[in-house]
């Protein structure tokens, strides 16, 4: 089949609604939404979790489910209507002409297949090409999306890859017919941060070279900056603003979408000075949307009577590039007015040091041939490498690094779910490192607390809230009986700010945010001392991100807490820190205070996608910690290395240098060298 060339949009929806039916009621997903991909343009979808943009993407796959339909509408793909085709016509347009990436890369692979058999699937079955052909292409797309040996990747199994590398592979998979339109649905959520910079930067060339269009399905603001032409911001299954990037991050024209900048900590945010305003209010469930402006409860400039209007259409903004919003009052709004400031609060001077780690070292030994279930020679994983550092009562010390580099790992050591194979860890100067869990005295259990990253998985969901609660005051001993426990707990549901009604609600019942927040609760409830939240808001939209970030340090600032906040966000990173530790393979290979650690020098690795200043791609993928590199641990990724003489890199792990005070970094690099380095990012001067 041959692909004629079409010169109108590729893409056309226009007041597509749609709606899934149950016993009980329909319930619209989508309503009255439209936007258009022209050819060659990158469109961005945002919005929170439960906006429509994943129905909208399966709207147009036309892979609704048996509960969903299209109620209203149109969604054209080069000018015909996908509503009205056969199943046969759709099969030979999906993964031909219009291809799909999702979110979890193993999701799309087949893990018993070698990558090269389904990717040579793709033109085989959709143009009906000979192996010899496909295997040329499959080489070809391997290539262009700069992954090594491409041969062998072709002979891999799925699971011999690491989780960048697949997505990589999904996304040739995706281009192996040279779509016209190519659906990318939060493709690097679950990549680290360097990885995803490394993607992203690799979907933006592969646009460009093979002339596709993309709906690109994120709810990340920073990576829409940097891959699209073009926005369209979605609320409760209606689009609220859509317009070009700049119009629509420099001028924008709905109240959602000024509340959505607020929310995320850009340069410049302090959490002190300058802190994160979140959004009032919950996200409307689908059967309880307000009377008009679905945004209206929420809504700063809510105005009763023109705001609850039956039908709040799209308006035009006259002068811009298509630039239109869902707002009834936009041209009354001085959208230029300065931000009114949240409260500020007061910065916390850390206390006394009530963490102490001295030369840890966590090993773990494993057959060399363990994948296979065979005994054999053992090897050494040094999943810790002499980790030193101290924390402070009411600091916030971020410990960042890549998937791997053994930030989890000292966290299970930390709370006795695994115990150190050498040096100390001192809580209030009592050695607790080789103390499992289960052998700790009830007072160091309750001290040592962690917020996990999924809320969903750290509750029980048959028990409810007010009760799970009270159980973890029960372990940690609070109160001499039940009806002081209750109060204790009623007390903890005002700390984390959720209605004391909630006492009585199943986990099921609670949002994505509300969840979270009674896992803080939980943690808080014995009187933490020291607080491991591990990528505590990774899992939650942007708008819930700031009110927990925030939330989390209010209480900190009560309690004075001790948080080790565990991310790979830099952006919340470099807002909530006092002072960041990188980890890379094991070791510590930077520490100081959150300035000294963004701006140079600083140890190499180091680089944030949140804005495009300096734009710094690593290459190649971090080692395996069952075989490290010799030398320094970053050296084979290292664009610095070859300034240091006679190898030495390669030879020697560096030693600890002291840069300034609190400030240390692991590198051979000259002091010359490191002064030369350039600000990854500049924050414009107000």
């Amino acid at each position: 089949m041959t692909k004629l060339d079409y010169d109108g949009p590729i893409l056309e929806i226009d007041n597509l609604s749609i709606s899934f039916f149950t016993r009980l009621r329909e319930i619209p997903a989508v309503m009255d939404f439209s936007v258009t991909v022209q050819p060659g343009e990158a469109v961005g979808l945002v919005g929170e979790s439960g906006c429509g943009k994943s129905t909208v993407a399966l709207g147009v796959m036309q892979d609704l489910g048996v509960n969903g339909r299209i109620v209203g509408g149109s969604i054209k793909f080069k000018g015909r209507n996908l509503n009205d085709m056969s199943d046969e016509e759709l099969r030979d347009i999906r993964g031909n002409e219009i291809a799909m990436i999702y979110q979890e890369p193993m999701a799309s692979l087949n893990p018993a297949m070698k990558i090269g058999r389904q990717l040579m699937e793709v033109p085989m079955i959709h143009e009906g090409v000979s192996e010899e052909v496909a295997y040329q292409r499959a080489l070809e797309v391997v290539t262009d999306v700069k992954l090594p040996d491409p041969e062998r990747i072709l002979k891999s199994y799925p699971h011999q890859l690491s989780g960048g590398q697949q997505q990589r592979i999904v996304i040739a998979m995706a281009l192996m017919s040279k779509p016209a339109l190519l659906i990318l649905d939060e493709p690097t959520t679950a990549l680290d941060v360097t990885v995803e910079a490394a993607v992203v930067a690799l979907v933006k060339d592969l646009g460009k070279k093979y002339g596709t269009s993309m709906l690109f399905i994120s709810h990340n603001l920073g990576l829409v900056l940097e891959t699209c032409d073009r926005i369209c911001v979605m609320y409760s299954g209606e689009a609220v603003e859509t317009g070009s990037i700049k119009d629509v991050f420099d001028k924008m024209q709905h109240p959602y979408t000024q509340a959505l900048f607020r929310s995320i900590p850009l340069p410049g945010a302090d959490k002190n000075a300058r802190p994160l305003v979140a959004i009032p209010g919950n996200f409307p469930l689908p059967h309880e949307r307000p009377q008009g402006c679905n945004f209206g409860p929420r809504c700063d400039y809510f105005q009763e009577g023109l705001c609850t209007a039956s039908d709040i259409s799209m308006r035009v903004i006259e002068g811009d590039d298509r630039h239109m919003t869902r707002c009834a009052r936009f041209k009354d709004i001085d959208w230029n007015a300065p931000i009114a400031a949240a409260s500020t609060n007061e910065r916390s001077e850390p206390g006394r040091v009530v963490l102490k780690i001295d030369n840890l070292r966590k090993y773990y030994e494993v057959a060399a041939n363990a994948l296979f279930g065979g005994s054999g020679p053992k090897k050494v994983v040094k999943a810790n490498e002499t980790l030193s550092f101290e924390a402070r009562e009411s600091e916030t010390l971020a410990i960042v690094g890549e998937s791997g580099c053994g930030k989890s790992t000292f966290a299970k050591v930390l709370m006795g779910l695994e115990t150190a194979t050498d040096g100390q860890i001192l809580l209030d100067g009592k050695n607790i490192e080789s103390t499992p869990i289960e052998s700790r005295d009830t007072k160091t259990v309750a001290d040592v607390q962690m917020v996990f990253q999924n809320p969903f998985d750290t509750l029980n969901p048959s028990m409810t809230v007010g009760r799970q609660i009270i159980r973890a005051l029960e372990i940690f001993k609070y109160g001499s009986s039940d009806q002081e426990r209750k109060d204790r707990m009623l007390q903890l549901l005002d700390l984390v700010k959720l209605p004391r009604a909630f006492a009585d609600r199943m986990p099921r019942q609670l949002s994505g945010g509300q969840k979270q927040r009674v896992g803080i609760a939980r943690a808080f409830s014995g009187g933490a001392r020291i607080v491991v939240a591990d990528e505590p808001v990774s899992a939650l939209d942007v708008s819930v991100q700031a009110a927990v970030t925030d939330l989390l340090m209010e209480i900190q600032r009560k309690e004075k807490t001790t948080l080790l906040f565990i991310s790979h966000d830099l952006s919340i990173v470099r807002y909530l820190s006092d002072r960041v530790m990188v980890m890379y393979l094991g070791h510590v290979v930077e520490l100081g205070t959150t300035d000294q650690v963004f701006a140079p020098p600083y140890h190499p690795p180091i680089a944030d996608t949140s804005i495009e200043k300096e734009h710094i791609v690593l290459e190649g993928d971090i080692p395996s910690a069952m075989n490290p590199p010799s030398g320094c641990p970053f050296q084979t990724r290292c664009r610095w290395k070859s300034k240091v003489a006679g190898g030495l890199c390669e030879r020697e792990v560096p030693p600890v240098r002291i840069m300034a005070e609190g400030h240390q970094i692991k590198c051979h690099l000259d002091q010359s060298d490191l002064d030369s380095m350039r600000p990854v990012i500049k924050i414009a001067a107000e």
